[in-house]
Protein backbone atom coordinates (compact mmCIF):
# COMPACT_ATOMS: atom_id res chain seq x y z
CA UNK A 1 0.00 0.00 0.00
CA UNK A 2 0.88 3.91 -0.37
CA UNK A 3 3.00 4.60 2.38
CA UNK A 4 2.64 7.99 4.34
CA UNK A 5 3.11 9.49 7.90
CA UNK A 6 0.38 8.76 10.13
CA UNK A 7 -0.39 10.70 13.22
CA UNK A 8 -2.88 8.61 15.49
CA UNK A 9 -4.63 10.81 18.09
CA UNK A 10 -5.59 8.17 21.21
CA UNK A 11 -4.31 4.66 21.08
CA UNK A 12 -7.40 2.61 22.27
CA UNK A 13 -7.73 -1.16 21.12
CA UNK A 14 -8.95 0.37 17.73
CA UNK A 15 -5.74 2.06 16.85
CA UNK A 16 -3.80 -0.41 18.37
CA UNK A 17 -5.51 -3.15 15.94
CA UNK A 18 -5.44 -0.64 12.90
CA UNK A 19 -1.42 0.13 13.60
CA UNK A 20 -0.79 -3.84 14.14
CA UNK A 21 -2.47 -5.29 11.03
CA UNK A 22 -0.17 -1.98 9.56
CA UNK A 23 2.94 -3.39 10.62
CA UNK A 24 1.71 -6.73 9.84
CA UNK A 25 1.05 -5.50 6.17
CA UNK A 26 4.56 -4.20 5.88
CA UNK A 27 4.18 -0.41 7.06
CA UNK A 28 7.11 1.53 7.74
CA UNK A 29 7.27 1.89 11.48
CA UNK A 30 8.98 5.17 11.28
CA UNK A 31 6.01 6.98 9.33
CA UNK A 32 3.58 6.10 12.29
CA UNK A 33 3.23 8.03 15.08
CA UNK A 34 0.71 7.44 18.44
CA UNK A 35 -0.19 10.88 20.69
CA UNK A 36 -1.32 9.48 24.01
CA UNK A 37 -1.86 11.28 27.40
CA UNK A 38 -1.17 8.22 29.44
CA UNK A 39 2.58 7.31 29.60
CA UNK A 40 1.54 3.90 30.12
CA UNK A 41 0.04 3.31 26.96
CA UNK A 42 3.26 5.66 24.65
CA UNK A 43 5.04 2.76 26.77
CA UNK A 44 3.56 0.33 25.35
CA UNK A 45 3.48 1.76 22.09
CA UNK A 46 6.68 1.65 21.93
CA UNK A 47 7.77 -1.58 23.16
CA UNK A 48 5.55 -3.81 22.03
CA UNK A 49 4.91 -2.21 18.15
CA UNK A 50 8.42 0.16 18.00
CA UNK A 51 6.78 3.05 16.99
CA UNK A 52 7.16 6.86 17.83
CA UNK A 53 4.71 7.78 20.55
CA UNK A 54 4.10 11.27 21.67
CA UNK A 55 2.05 12.99 24.24
CA UNK A 56 1.13 16.03 22.09
CA UNK A 57 -1.60 15.70 19.80
CA UNK A 58 -0.23 18.95 17.80
CA UNK A 59 2.95 17.90 17.83
CA UNK A 60 1.99 14.14 16.35
CA UNK A 61 -0.35 16.15 13.85
CA UNK A 62 1.70 18.80 12.44
CA UNK A 63 4.30 16.19 11.53
CA UNK A 64 1.53 13.81 9.62
CA UNK A 65 -0.01 13.52 6.45
CA UNK A 66 -2.71 11.22 7.67
CA UNK A 67 -4.59 12.25 11.12
CA UNK A 68 -6.58 8.84 12.46
CA UNK A 69 -9.14 10.69 15.51
CA UNK A 70 -9.11 7.86 17.49
CA UNK A 71 -10.79 9.53 20.57
CA UNK A 72 -13.82 8.64 22.23
CA UNK A 73 -16.57 10.87 20.78
CA UNK A 74 -17.64 12.31 23.55
CA UNK A 75 -13.73 13.93 23.90
CA UNK A 76 -13.46 14.65 20.11
CA UNK A 77 -14.95 18.26 20.16
CA UNK A 78 -12.13 19.18 22.93
CA UNK A 79 -9.65 17.36 21.01
CA UNK A 80 -10.72 19.12 17.74
CA UNK A 81 -10.20 22.31 18.99
CA UNK A 82 -6.99 21.79 20.28
CA UNK A 83 -5.55 21.00 16.53
CA UNK A 84 -6.69 24.47 15.33
CA UNK A 85 -3.56 26.01 15.80
CA UNK A 86 -1.58 23.38 13.11
CA UNK A 87 -0.63 25.28 9.88
CA UNK A 88 -2.06 23.57 6.62
CA UNK A 89 -4.67 21.46 7.99
CA UNK A 90 -6.53 21.36 4.95
CA UNK A 91 -3.65 19.56 3.03
CA UNK A 92 -3.94 16.81 5.70
CA UNK A 93 -6.11 13.52 5.30
CA UNK A 94 -8.15 13.11 8.51
CA UNK A 95 -10.00 9.78 9.50
CA UNK A 96 -12.20 9.77 12.40
CA UNK A 97 -13.71 6.49 13.98
CA UNK A 98 -15.65 8.00 16.20
CA UNK A 99 -19.47 6.86 16.09
CA UNK A 100 -22.12 9.67 16.29
CA UNK A 101 -19.70 12.47 15.09
CA UNK A 102 -21.12 13.97 11.43
CA UNK A 103 -18.45 15.29 8.85
CA UNK A 104 -19.73 18.68 9.33
CA UNK A 105 -18.75 18.92 13.12
CA UNK A 106 -14.80 18.50 12.19
CA UNK A 107 -15.39 21.24 9.37
CA UNK A 108 -17.43 23.54 11.60
CA UNK A 109 -14.49 23.52 14.43
CA UNK A 110 -11.19 22.71 11.58
CA UNK A 111 -12.24 24.89 8.79
CA UNK A 112 -15.01 23.97 5.62
CA UNK A 113 -12.09 22.82 3.42
CA UNK A 114 -10.83 19.95 5.91
CA UNK A 115 -10.63 16.71 4.26
CA UNK A 116 -12.33 14.17 6.49
CA UNK A 117 -13.29 10.76 6.04
CA UNK A 118 -15.61 8.70 8.38
CA UNK A 119 -14.87 5.05 9.27
CA UNK A 120 -17.18 2.63 11.44
CA UNK A 121 -15.23 -0.11 12.13
CA UNK A 122 -16.38 -3.08 14.28
CA UNK A 123 -15.17 -4.90 17.39
CA UNK A 124 -13.55 -7.83 15.16
CA UNK A 125 -11.11 -5.30 14.18
CA UNK A 126 -9.44 -6.49 17.17
CA UNK A 127 -8.67 -9.72 16.16
CA UNK A 128 -8.20 -8.80 11.96
CA UNK A 129 -11.64 -9.92 11.11
CA UNK A 130 -13.53 -6.64 11.48
CA UNK A 131 -15.89 -4.75 9.14
CA UNK A 132 -15.50 -1.29 8.53
CA UNK A 133 -17.89 1.03 6.54
CA UNK A 134 -16.40 4.10 4.96
CA UNK A 135 -18.14 7.19 3.71
CA UNK A 136 -16.37 10.19 2.19
CA UNK A 137 -17.92 12.95 0.25
CA UNK A 138 -17.27 14.89 -3.23
CA UNK A 139 -14.06 16.48 -1.20
CA UNK A 140 -12.01 13.51 -0.98
CA UNK A 141 -9.83 12.85 -3.81
CA UNK A 142 -9.47 9.03 -5.47
CA UNK A 143 -6.30 8.77 -3.84
CA UNK A 144 -7.36 9.18 -0.65
CA UNK A 145 -9.99 6.89 -0.58
CA UNK A 146 -7.20 4.03 -2.05
CA UNK A 147 -5.22 4.82 0.89
CA UNK A 148 -8.33 4.65 3.58
CA UNK A 149 -8.88 1.09 1.76
CA UNK A 150 -6.06 0.14 2.02
CA UNK A 151 -5.45 1.26 5.88
CA UNK A 152 -8.75 -0.44 7.25
CA UNK A 153 -8.34 -3.46 5.06
CA UNK A 154 -5.67 -4.51 7.00
CA UNK A 155 -7.80 -4.93 9.73
CA UNK A 156 -10.71 -6.70 8.00
CA UNK A 157 -13.38 -6.10 5.19
CA UNK A 158 -14.20 -2.29 4.03
CA UNK A 159 -17.84 -1.22 3.06
CA UNK A 160 -17.65 1.86 1.17
CA UNK A 161 -21.02 4.31 1.46
CA UNK A 162 -22.65 6.74 -0.73
CA UNK A 163 -24.69 8.85 1.87
CA UNK A 164 -23.62 9.97 5.22
CA UNK A 165 -26.59 8.58 6.61
CA UNK A 166 -25.26 5.27 5.51
CA UNK A 167 -22.61 5.04 8.08
CA UNK A 168 -25.36 4.56 10.73
CA UNK A 169 -26.45 1.81 8.72
CA UNK A 170 -23.66 -0.22 8.74
CA UNK A 171 -23.60 0.30 12.31
CA UNK A 172 -26.53 -1.79 12.82
CA UNK A 173 -25.51 -4.55 10.75
CA UNK A 174 -22.13 -4.52 11.38
CA UNK A 175 -20.64 -2.57 14.17
CA UNK A 176 -23.58 -2.95 16.98
CA UNK A 177 -23.95 -6.66 15.39
CA UNK A 178 -21.33 -8.19 17.94
CA UNK A 179 -23.45 -7.30 20.52
CA UNK A 180 -26.40 -8.96 19.38
CA UNK A 181 -24.65 -12.03 18.71
CA UNK A 182 -23.16 -12.24 21.93
CA UNK A 183 -26.56 -12.40 24.15
CA UNK A 184 -27.31 -15.17 21.66
CA UNK A 185 -23.91 -16.89 22.70
CA UNK A 186 -24.93 -16.01 26.13
CA UNK A 187 -28.68 -17.53 26.23
CA UNK A 188 -27.14 -20.64 24.77
CA UNK A 189 -24.36 -20.43 27.21
CA UNK A 190 -26.69 -20.05 30.03
CA UNK A 191 -29.00 -22.88 28.97
CA UNK A 192 -26.30 -25.34 28.32
CA UNK A 193 -25.07 -24.66 31.87
CA UNK A 194 -28.61 -25.50 33.21
CA UNK A 195 -28.39 -28.67 30.88
CA UNK A 196 -25.35 -30.02 33.10
CA UNK A 197 -22.36 -28.15 30.76
CA UNK A 198 -19.02 -27.85 32.60
CA UNK A 199 -18.33 -24.36 31.30
CA UNK A 200 -15.47 -24.53 29.66
CA UNK A 201 -17.26 -27.33 27.84
CA UNK A 202 -20.37 -25.06 27.06
CA UNK A 203 -17.82 -22.55 25.97
CA UNK A 204 -16.21 -24.67 23.34
CA UNK A 205 -19.15 -26.21 21.89
CA UNK A 206 -20.92 -23.03 21.51
CA UNK A 207 -17.96 -21.36 19.82
CA UNK A 208 -17.18 -24.29 17.44
CA UNK A 209 -20.47 -24.12 16.56
CA UNK A 210 -20.43 -20.55 15.68
CA UNK A 211 -17.45 -20.80 14.01
CA UNK A 212 -18.69 -23.99 12.06
CA UNK A 213 -21.96 -22.29 11.34
CA UNK A 214 -19.84 -19.74 9.43
CA UNK A 215 -17.30 -21.87 7.49
CA UNK A 216 -20.72 -23.39 6.13
CA UNK A 217 -21.78 -19.95 5.00
CA UNK A 218 -18.72 -19.22 3.16
CA UNK A 219 -18.71 -22.44 1.59
CA UNK A 220 -22.22 -22.63 0.31
CA UNK A 221 -22.04 -19.10 -0.88
CA UNK A 222 -24.62 -19.16 -3.72
CA UNK A 223 -27.05 -20.09 -1.10
CA UNK A 224 -29.12 -17.91 0.99
CA UNK A 225 -29.53 -17.96 4.50
CA UNK A 226 -33.03 -19.04 4.47
CA UNK A 227 -31.99 -21.65 2.10
CA UNK A 228 -29.36 -22.59 4.81
CA UNK A 229 -31.71 -22.50 7.41
CA UNK A 230 -34.07 -24.31 5.52
CA UNK A 231 -30.80 -27.11 4.81
CA UNK A 232 -30.85 -27.69 8.33
CA UNK A 233 -34.40 -27.87 9.09
CA UNK A 234 -35.53 -31.65 8.39
CA UNK A 235 -39.59 -31.66 9.09
CA UNK A 236 -40.91 -33.15 11.93
CA UNK A 237 -36.94 -33.16 13.92
CA UNK A 238 -35.63 -31.10 16.52
CA UNK A 239 -34.24 -27.58 14.90
CA UNK A 240 -38.09 -27.16 13.24
CA UNK A 241 -39.40 -27.04 16.99
CA UNK A 242 -36.78 -24.75 17.95
CA UNK A 243 -37.52 -22.47 15.16
CA UNK A 244 -40.91 -22.35 15.70
CA UNK A 245 -40.29 -21.44 18.93
CA UNK A 246 -38.20 -18.23 17.67
CA UNK A 247 -41.17 -17.62 14.82
CA UNK A 248 -43.39 -17.61 17.68
CA UNK A 249 -41.79 -15.33 19.97
CA UNK A 250 -41.55 -12.76 17.09
CA UNK A 251 -37.81 -13.11 16.58
CA UNK A 252 -37.23 -11.09 13.29
CA UNK A 253 -39.41 -8.62 14.54
CA UNK A 254 -37.34 -8.17 17.95
CA UNK A 255 -34.26 -8.14 15.17
CA UNK A 256 -36.05 -5.38 12.98
CA UNK A 257 -36.59 -3.15 16.27
CA UNK A 258 -33.20 -3.96 18.00
CA UNK A 259 -31.20 -2.93 14.34
CA UNK A 260 -33.59 0.41 13.61
CA UNK A 261 -32.92 1.49 17.61
CA UNK A 262 -29.11 1.19 17.01
CA UNK A 263 -29.69 3.81 13.77
CA UNK A 264 -31.61 5.96 15.81
CA UNK A 265 -29.55 6.31 18.33
CA UNK A 266 -26.42 7.01 16.05
CA UNK A 267 -28.73 9.63 14.61
CA UNK A 268 -29.57 10.93 18.01
CA UNK A 269 -25.56 11.05 19.22
CA UNK A 270 -24.61 13.44 15.73
CA UNK A 271 -27.03 15.66 17.13
CA UNK A 272 -25.88 15.59 20.25
CA UNK A 273 -22.58 16.17 19.37
CA UNK A 274 -23.03 19.08 16.93
CA UNK A 275 -25.08 20.79 19.83
CA UNK A 276 -22.33 20.11 22.36
CA UNK A 277 -20.32 23.43 21.74
CA UNK A 278 -17.09 23.99 23.86
CA UNK A 279 -18.19 26.48 26.62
Amino acid sequence: MMQRKIAFIGGGNMAAAIIAGLIASGYEKSLITVSAPSEATRTRFTQNMGILTTANNVEAASQADVVVLAVKPQLMREVCEGLKAIQNLDQKLFLTIAAGTAVQLYRDILGPTLKIIRIMPNTPSLVGEGVSGIFADEMITQDDKTFTTELMSAVGKVVWVVKETEINHVIAVAGSAPGYLFLFLEAMYDKAIALGFEPHQARETILQTAKGIVALAEHEKDLGFNQLRKNVSSKGGTTVEALAVFENKGLKTTVDEAMQAAIDRAQSMEIEFSLNKKS
